[in-house]
Order: structure tokens, then C-alpha cells, then sequence
């Protein structure tokens, strides 16, 4: 039961509840509710937990914020409710609970992804409406604005889980559900796919453009970009991964051949030496450290006419940083202090690519393997903004940087 809850609490933590439900109440009367409906609902500008508890004869909703509410949810789970279903865009895992406290977990992929990896003219079925559910977005709310999160609303995968190169990658079976393991990775690659798709759009690339991703890593993130540009959008471009480890290149060499993909290759090599002939959009989503700037930088010397970095690893400019001294009672913890020279270093990083010409935008991204949370920097070229380079100097000041690598080596250039 302990591995459900915590199942339960990660989804709601994450944003990432459809809904959660609890039946076969241990004791059947009139009196108590049959069955509970749990969602988000939006109160005032706060997300908190709605429960509907369903009688045989009237429904009672009651709002509660998270944490309250998924108290009171674990102490009912077990006592009052012997069976739980939780369903996320991803999974739908159920638990039955007998009345010696024996627990049985079932996992299996949700309606929604065996929708998306059904052929089309087979008739798919909810596991909701199979039990005699009510859909949560469709019930009688009576408290409370319903939250509707992006996986409750009608929408295309642009990648879906059918895909045969995720199957060479581990993220999916042959069947074409998620693996558990490749849930996360899945997950990275529709937002990331969803975010290209704004950038091209927004600023079309030319026919031919050769796009580098920097780091590549693994792969599934530039086999998916391929594919979505490519086969999707239908775009002439060509795709080049750069990544230093030669086993990880074989393998996405062999599986960009197994899958017909001519203009996608893989190349050994480090990012601050590969000097391909041009560079139309970069990518670097597994640089460590100073490695992005490195990559930001041959983009820059190549007039990348789009770049999209998810910096980790941020080193250098915390060695350096001196801490104000009326800024030293909030940093004088190790993890805010680090947390803070994230912020400097990658805030540091969009002013000096404003300064070069591009219009930046910086956000979260979904985390990557290795991080707990990620920051992305996407660049799109246009105009230089002069005041750029006073607010770096000014934020150097401030924190007393002395150096930091993409303004190194922009200087060089």
C-alpha cells in the first residue's frame, strides 16, 4: 500500500492527476459514501484537491488543500475504502485491499495511451466508462473552477507511443505502450517536440537547414525531433547528433538506418571542436556545465537561426560568485546558494545571447535523467538589444563574477 500512496502523492506532486477514485467501502450503508472522486480544481488562483463523495441517494463535494486532502485520503485507504484506482496520462494503477490488509497492485497502461497505439479502425474502450465510472470532467461540480490540466484536454501526440525507433531506445514495447522505466523520457519527448514545433513555426527554417544537437546522448530526444520535422511537419532538414561516447553513436546510427531515416546521422566527437559547415539550429540537452556555453557559442559563430539549451550541472560561476552582504542571510545555505547560481549563471547566458541578436525566453523543462529540475533557453534570431551587456556587467558587479564562459569566449571570437 506504502508504493501506491507514494505513486499517488508523485502524480499530485507532479501536476499530473486525471483522477483518483476509492469504492468498496468496508462498511455499505447509507450513511457513508460509496464511492470518492478525487481531481484538482482551481479555488481563488490555488490548486487544491476536490473530493466528491458519492451516496447512493446525493453527491457531497468538498475542497481541500493538497496536503489536508491526501492526509485524510491515506488514513480512509485501507479502513474505509478497501479498493483505489489513480489514473494519469500515462498509467492507470489500481489496489485492492483485502480485510486482512493484504494488497494487490495492478498496473496497465491508460485509455488515452492505448488510444493513441490503436490502430484506427479498432474500436478502443475506457477503463473509466468500463466500470461504471463517471468522468470526473463531466460530473456535477459544485465547488470550485474544475483544473484543466493539458492531458484532460483533446490534443494530438505529435510522437506517439507506436513509433518503432522507441523501441530500439527502451522506451516503449513492441506493443507500443510505455515502458514504467520510459514514462519520464516519454514525457520529455512530446513536451520537447511541442516546443520545436512553436520555434519553427514562429520563425520557419529554411529548406535544407542543418539542425546539431550537441551532447546527444541516448538519442530519443533527436530521433524524435527527426521524426516530428521530418515526417510530421514535413520539412527538408537535416539532423546531425554529436555525442563522445562511440558505443552510443554506433547504436544510433544502426537504429536511424533500421528506421529509413537518410538525413539523420550521429557523429563522434566533442562540442567545442565540431565545426560543421553551418548551423541552422542547435540543440544541447545534456551539456554539463561550461560544455553549453561551448555549444551556445558555435551556435552564435554559426548564426544559428534558433538555439534550445537545458543547461545542468552549473559550476563555474558559483566557484567564482561572492555573495552580497545583505543577500547573505537568504544564501547562507549550501543548496540556496547553488539554487542562486543557477539562476545567475543561465540569466547571464539569455542577456548575452540578447546582446548577439536573439530574442530569449527562459522556462522550466521537464527534469532529465540526472536532474531534479531542468531550465530551458530557447533563442530565436532577430535584433540586438544594447542595454544587454550594462545588465550583465551590472549583474557581475552585483555578485562579484569575475568570469563567465560564453562572455570568454564571445570576447575571443
Amino acid at each position: 500500500m506504502d508504493k501506491f500512496w507514494k505513486t499517488c502523492r508523485e502524480v499530485v506532486d507532479a501536476r499530473e492527476l486525471i483522477k483518483l477514485t476509492f469504492s468498496k467501502p468496508a462498511k455499505k450503508v447509507p450513511t457513508k459514501p460509496k464511492n470518492l472522486y478525487v481531481r484538482f480544481v482551481d479555488i481563488k488562483g490555488e490548486t487544491q484537491l476536490q473530493i466528491n463523495h458519492r451516496y447512493q441517494d446525493r453527491e457531497e463535494v468538498k475542497n481541500f488543500p493538497i496536503d489536508r486532502g491526501m492526509d485524510l485520503l491515506r488514513r480512509l485507504l485501507g479502513k474505509e475504502y478497501y479498493n483505489a484506482d489513480l489514473f494519469t496520462p500515462y498509467e492507470h494503477l489500481s489496489i485492492a485491499i483485502s480485510r486482512k490488509g493484504n494488497a494487490r497492485i495492478m498496473n496497465r497502461p491508460s485509455s488515452k495511451t492505448r488510444r493513441e497505439t490503436s490502430p484506427a479502425d479498432e474500436p478502443t474502450t475506457s477503463p473509466i466508462n468500463d466500470r461504471g465510472m463517471q468522468p470526473m470532467e463531466e460530473a456535477d461540480v459544485k465547488y470550485g473552477k474544475p483544473v484543466i490540466q493539458a492531458h484532460n484536454r483533446t490534443k494530438h501526440r505529435d510522437i506517439g507511443a507506436d513509433r518503432p525507433y522507441l523501441v530500439s531506445l527502451g522506451v516503449t514495447n513492441k506493443d507500443g505502450i510505455v515502458l514504467p522505466a520510459g514514462k519520464r523520457k516519454f514525457k520529455q519527448i512530446n513536451k520537447f517536440v511541442e516546443i520545436i514545433d512553436g520555434l519553427v513555426k514562429e520563425h520557419p527554417l529554411k529548406a535544407g537547414a542543418h539542425i546539431v544537437d550537441m551532447g546527444s546522448g541516448s538519442g530519443y530526444l533527436t530521433f524524435a525531433l527527426y521524426d516530428h520535422l521530418v515526417n510530421t511537419l514535413g520539412l527538408n532538414v537535416r539532423v546531425t547528433g554529436v555525442e563522445l561516447r562511440p558505443k552510443l553513436v554506433e547504436k544510433c546510427t544502426e537504429i536511424a538506418k533500421e528506421n529509413g531515416f537518410t538525413d539523420l546521422r550521429f557523429v563522434e566527437g566533442y562540442i567545442d571542436t565540431y565545426r560543421p559547415a553551418s548551423i541552422e539550429m542547435l540543440i544541447a540537452l545534456h551539456a554539463c556545465d561550461t560544455a553549453t556555453d561551448d555549444a551556445l557559442y558555435q551556435g552564435l559563430l554559426k548564426k544559428a537561426e534558433i538555439m534550445v539549451v537545458a543547461p545542468c550541472c552549473q559550476k563555474q560561476v558559483r566557484k567564482d560568485m561572492a555573495v552580497p552582504a545583505d543577500l547573505k542571510p537568504l544564501l547562507n545555505n549550501g543548496i540556496l546558494l547553488e539554487r542562486q547560481a543557477a539562476m545567475l549563471t543561465d540569466g547571464l547566458r539569455a542577456l548575452l545571447l540578447q546582446a548577439q541578436g536573439y530574442k530569449t525566453k527562459v522556462f522550466e523543462f521537464i527534469p532529465l535523467e540526472h536532474t531534479a529540475k531542468n531550465v530551458m533557453i530557447t533563442a530565436i534570431r532577430g535584433k540586438e538589444r544594447e542595454a544587454a551587456l550594462e545588465e550583465v556587467a551590472t549583474l557581475k558587479q552585483t555578485f562579484g563574477v569575475t568570469r563567465h564562459r560564453l562572455e570568454e569566449l564571445v570576447a575571443g571570437g
